[in-house]
């Protein structure tokens, strides 16, 4: 079983959350998320994710959770931040870019959550924190996340990062929703994803969507992002080619066909 932890948000496009522990409480991160924490909190490093599903096997099970990390993209280590002291005391954890923080509680959804390789942030100690393959070949190849996506399962809190503004959509059986494929966070086990052609040669090569929607059939739960990271980053990389002694005619005909 998962740790009991309290928690407090702060912030609005920049977030962190505060996480309160109780003696011999622990809460598990990725590796450089810690933003402070109290006298009292011990940090230590481990392979994988510290829970009981890798240390059952000892060695070769820590060594098998900590691969799969590497798999997904992340660091081969994480942290474990434990309250020693007979107080509570209070460890945070920061977003790594604008956007919102999620905190959700495992027990509401199954035990489980998919989500996207880099939308993890902290979760109580507990927490398994693997992979879910894409069983689908056109998910993997053209879904916007690979064949690989986070699996975490367990029942206590988990905490997840996205960009933008956050929505959370509630897919009644049979229902269908067709979303940009990098704007999907996470989504329960229930739910069918798949990917579906755009369709028509001027909606594919003018109409700025890429070739492909990702569709999220219910029933369900499906959180989405307004902005994500990868698009931020297009955009500060497209403006910084296109500023510098030229910005001042960033609006006129030579500057459009320039980026032409």
């Amino acid at each position: 079983m998962a740790h009991e932890v309290d928690y407090e948000l702060f912030g609005d496009d920049l977030q962190f959350v505060e996480i309160a522990l109780d003696q011999a409480e622990a809460v598990v991160a990725e590796a450089g998320a810690m933003m402070y924490m109290e006298q009292g909190i011990q940090m230590e490093t481990i392979f994988g994710d510290g829970s009981d599903q890798g240390n059952k096997s000892g060695l070769m099970g820590m060594l098998a959770s900590a691969g799969k990390r590497v798999i997904t993209g992340e660091s081969l280590f994480m942290t474990i931040f434990e309250n020693k002291d007979s107080r509570q005391r209070k460890v945070a954890f920061a977003a790594p870019y604008p956007g919102k923080i999620i905190p959700m509680d495992l027990r509401n959804f199954g035990g489980k959550i998919i989500c996207q390789k880099d939308a993890f942030l902290c979760a109580a100690k507990g927490t398994a924190v693997g992979i879910a393959f894409q069983k689908k070949i056109g998910v993997g190849f053209f879904g916007g996340e690979g064949f690989i996506m986070q699996k975490l399962e367990g029942d206590g809190l988990a905490f997840l990062h996205a960009g933008g503004c956050i929505v959370k959509r509630e897919l009644q059986p049979g229902e269908t929703l067709r979303v940009d494929t990098g704007c999907l966070v996470a989504l329960t086990s229930t739910v069918e994803y798949d990917v579906q052609f755009v369709g028509g040669i001027k909606n594919s090569i003018f109409g700025g969507e890429g070739l492909f929607f990702a569709t999220l059939a219910g029933p369900g739960t499906v959180w989405l992002q307004s902005l994500p990271f990868n698009k931020m980053a297009d955009r500060i990389m497209t403006a910084a080619r296109g500023t510098g002694s030229g910005s001042k005619e960033q609006g006129s005909i030579l500057n459009i066909l320039n980026n032409l």
